[in-house]
């Protein structure tokens, strides 16, 4: 028997425990995970597994979970007494063992975890790099097969560890992220292999909103205020689904925790969007010229799901959110900080959310004794290189425009002979 429902945002309906199922009648709104526990609990099992407000019913592979932690240098220097850190990589002295080095390998593990126990047999994922490294790590651990779509713009975030570099990946040569997400629905199609889903994938957001679970975990309350860079925002969605979550339990807070999000100008539409008050983004702030102008390509998805009902937009009214422009500047000098006062390196993207919480912090608008969560979504990769090495994908290249015939000769052909 399922422990949780699922419900449409827009209309209430109720639909039945199916793999990353869709409202037939809002097409235009997330579903949410209603667990039929209302009391946030912890198990016996391993890892991110312990929680019992996941969509599965236990964890058929090792998945360890965030660092969580309460900073005194960083802290300090931000002169902030209550700050708490979720570091999501590699970091052996912290016993941080996340060894894609982001935070995507919870949604990784709980899809794939989630899938399997709903029947489906394998995925096609589209990626900008980052959730792809996870998926394909995931993919051996879990012994799951998975095939990636990439663009070759970000083939220098697909980086495996030596298990996972026979994971089938194909890379568009004349595509972007959101190109991606469009060729990987398509070969889905061709193959008879279900896509991963996205945001609208209960499963995707309840694993990336586990960084609550383990701060709520280790803090024994909600923070006032969480930080994070954001592409899609799915990572966000789901931190405020869970923080309602301990809402109705009762015992953390009665207040949901602000969210403070961040992207890396020029390309930011979500911040431009919400700028101006608006519900809908711009066209012309979705430029695909603009992507080429910042340092974080994990962050350039061009369909984020912010006007959607549950998305981005309600997400940030329901918390009183703000939004933040980060330059490529602010993200190096942060990245910098970082690593100076916590001892570890940390990628581009949490180098947008540390920028993000200085700028708050010099503006007033988090307070000196404030619990704030920075969730610092990747970090470690140079130590890891250093102590494991890593190697290079191999992937299939096409052209954006492929004809579906040629997409199933390629593609069975290549995984014929693996």
């Amino acid at each position: 028997m399922s422990h949780f429902d699922i419900r449409c945002r827009k209309c209430n309906k109720v639909l039945e425990n199916t793999y990353c199922a869709f409202c037939e009648h809002c097409i235009d709104a997330l579903l949410v995970t209603e667990y039929r526990e209302s009391q946030f609990r912890e198990t016996d099992y391993d890892g991110i597994w312990r929680f019992n407000w996941l969509p599965v019913h236990e964890g058929s592979f090792r998945q360890p979970g965030p660092v969580v932690y309460r900073s005194e240098t960083l802290g300090a220097r931000l002169g902030l007494e209550y700050l708490y850190i979720a570091f999501n990589g590699y970091w052996p002295e912290m016993d941080g063992g996340i060894m894609t080095c982001t935070f995507k390998e919870f949604e990784a593990a709980v899809v794939l975890q989630n899938a399997r126990e709903n029947g489906v047999t394998g995925l096609v994922v589209a990626s900008a790099g980052n959730t792809a490294r996870a998926f394909a790590h995931l993919s051996v651990m879990a012994d799951y097969p998975v095939l990636i779509v990439v663009p070759k713009m970000c083939l220098f975030e697909m980086w495996y560890l030596v298990e996972s570099i026979r994971v089938p990946t194909v890379a568009l040569r004349d595509g972007d992220y959101s190109d991606s997400i469009d060729v990987a629905r398509r070969i889905a199609t061709v193959l008879g292999m279900p896509f991963e889903g996205g945001v609208k994938n209960i499963a995707k957001r309840d694993g990336l909103g586990i960084v609550l679970l383990e701060a709520v975990s280790k803090m024994k309350r909600l923070p006032d205020h969480y930080f994070q860079a954001v592409g899609s925002g799915t990572g966000a969605i789901g931190v405020w689904e869970m923080a309602e979550r301990f809402i109705r339990d009762g015992r953390f807070g009665e207040k949901l925790p602000v969210l403070h999000l961040a992207q890396n100008v020029p390309f930011a539409p979500m911040v431009r969007a919400w700028e101006k008050g608006s519900r809908t983004i711009a066209e012309e702030d979705l430029d695909p010229a603009l992507i080429g102008q910042i340092t974080t390509r994990v962050l350039s998805n061009r369909y984020p799901p912010y006007s959607t009902t549950g998305g981005v937009y309600d997400a940030l009214k329901a918390t009183s959110g703000r939004m933040y422009g980060i330059t490529n500047e602010e993200v190096f000098e942060s990245m910098e900080l970082f690593e100076e006062t916590e001892g570890i390196d940390i990628v581009p993207a949490a180098g947008v959310a540390v920028a993000a919480l200085k700028r708050a912090v010099s503006e007033g608008t988090v307070k000196p004794d404030e619990t704030v969560l920075l969730n610092i979504t990747g970090g470690g990769e140079k130590r890891l290189e250093e102590d494991k090495g890593i190697f290079i994908v191999d992937p299939i290249f096409i052209n954006k425009d492929i004809r579906d015939e040629e997409i199933e000769e390629l593609l069975c052909r290549h995984l014929k002979k693996d």
